[in-house]
């Protein structure tokens, strides 16, 4: 059975830049044999677009009051919900708890701890939609019936209104478990004192250059049932929450098999994924990676969005129950961080010194938009692994000016500079044809085609 989305998601994912192996398939991927996924998925996967997506979401850096604009239409009393103020962030935002469900199975669900991590609370803006608008559709109703779901959407109101992964005062709210030192991370742990709930989902956005294991697979989906102690012991609490991983990547199988990986379990006593399992709550870690050509993370929202409700609706059935914890072992761990971009074969060009055939890696502050580069390494690069490469031998890498504005400095290649150079077919740089800016320009992200150099992931 092949799923709307599944083609269109291979066919990105088998054509990642850099990544020399396609798409695996479920067999190719790993030893285990992943069951068939839910019978109700396609039908889902079907109406995702007209009748689930939450508009108004459609880039990863909106303001959060933004996110609260889309979402509270949707959060009505007759469609069921309750919206809570439980505190202020440090910069006085509001921190909302959003509840729904009748059921006596209690799930607390968490979002954007870290302010740049915004997947899933677009999909968190859908599973809404979906609770609220269809009411009689059946998983709608068990959700209903079996549970009670408690929210809080955006931890971290401080760090989205920055884009930034830490909160106003510079803190890793999920680092801040232990300490309790912020205003957001008590917050949260009031709420959870409060709700006592059985399940919980900590929710996150990882970075885009991990491998799954070590190929050259980029992670799509990252799980982890967090550890309680040192010695990762596993007892019921977290056996329930390696068995809804295992229900997630049977989901989710179908249309990223082989992009799917495990988080590291190393104990960490300051998170609140690993101090959650400790205090009692089975807690699923769900990570959204990349997929080169989805920029806005707007393909992994209905990933995110459709692992929600496959976790959820294993829980109210108890279909997780049983579940092989093979689905979740088998998995790859998260691998090592691919860089973004390695120009490959170039002669660095730097006015005052003499010319150096040298390769070199850019890293993006935003690696899908390609956006804030900065030189990672210069030398011989040949046998290291990038997300995206250009090939310029033939070429000149020149660097160029800092920008109107900026403090005077003479032109670098050096690693820690700004990437702002261009790729020419003379040294003194007269002869463009491929520019870095700092940021890749959208519209013209490959070297000229009629240059001698030649992007070997372009289409």
């Amino acid at each position: 059975m092949r799923h709307a989305l599944a083609l269109p998601l291979l066919l990105l994912l088998s054509a990642m830049p850099g990544t020399p192996v396609q798409a695996a398939t479920p067999a190719a991927a790993n030893a285990t044999t992943v069951p068939a996924p839910p019978s109700w998925l396609p039908a889902l996967d079907a109406r995702y677009d007209s009748q689930l997506r939450a508009d108004g979401l459609d880039r990863r850096d909106f303001q959060p009051e933004h996110w609260w604009d889309v979402a509270t239409p949707l959060l009505t009393a007759r469609r069921g919900f309750g919206v809570e103020e439980i505190g202020r962030s440090v910069e006085d935002r509001p921190l909302r708890h959003v509840t729904w469900g009748k059921g006596p199975t209690r799930v607390l669900l968490w979002s954007q701890m870290h302010g740049d991590e915004a997947t899933a609370s677009m999909a968190l803006a859908d599973l809404f939609r979906f609770l609220g608008e269809h009411p009689r559709d059946p998983l709608v109703r068990r959700l209903r019936e079996t549970t009670t779901l408690h929210v809080m959407p955006i931890v971290n109101p401080d760090g989205t209104a920055r884009f930034q992964r830490r909160n106003a005062q510079g803190i890793d709210l999920n680092r801040d478990a232990r300490a309790l030192a912020t205003p957001e991370a008590r917050a949260l742990k009031t709420l959870h004192d409060q709700v006592r709930p059985r399940f919980g989902f900590n929710l996150h956005d990882q970075r885009v250059g991990y491998r799954a294991g070590d190929s050259g697979r980029g992670t799509a989906i990252a799980l982890l049932s967090p550890p309680y102690d040192h010695a990762n012991t596993i007892n019921d609490v977290r056996t329930r929450a390696i068995e809804v991983a295992g229900v997630i990547r049977t989901t989710l199988e179908p249309y990223i098999a082989g992009h799917i990986a495990r988080w590291d379990e190393t104990f960490d006593p300051r998170a609140f994924g690993d101090l959650t399992t400790q205090w009692g709550t089975s807690t699923v870690l769900i990570e959204a990676g990349g997929i080169d050509g989805d920029l806005e993370k707007q393909q992994l929202r209905k990933l995110y969005f459709l692992a929600l409700v496959a976790g959820l609706d294993s829980i109210a059935t108890g279909s997780h129950a049983g579940v092989s914890p093979a689905l979740y072992r088998d998995l790859p761990e998260n691998g090592k961080v691919w860089p973004d971009l390695r120009i490959l074969g170039g002669t660095l060009a730097v006015p005052g010194q003499p010319p150096l055939r040298a390769d070199l890696l850019v890293n993006f502050r935003d690696p899908l938009s390609e956006r804030g580069g900065s030189i990672n390494e210069v030398g011989d690069l040949a046998d290291t692994g990038a997300r995206r490469t250009i090939d310029a031998q033939g070429l000149f890498v020149v660097p160029l000016p800092a920008p109107a504005g900026a403090s005077a400095r003479a032109p670098t290649l050096l690693p820690g500079a700004a990437a702002r150079f261009v790729l020419s077919r003379d040294p003194a740089g007269r002869d463009v044809v491929w520019t870095l800016a700092g940021d890749v320009d959208p519209d013209h992200p490959h070297p000229d085609e009629d240059s001698a150099a030649r992007d070997d992931t372009a289409p």
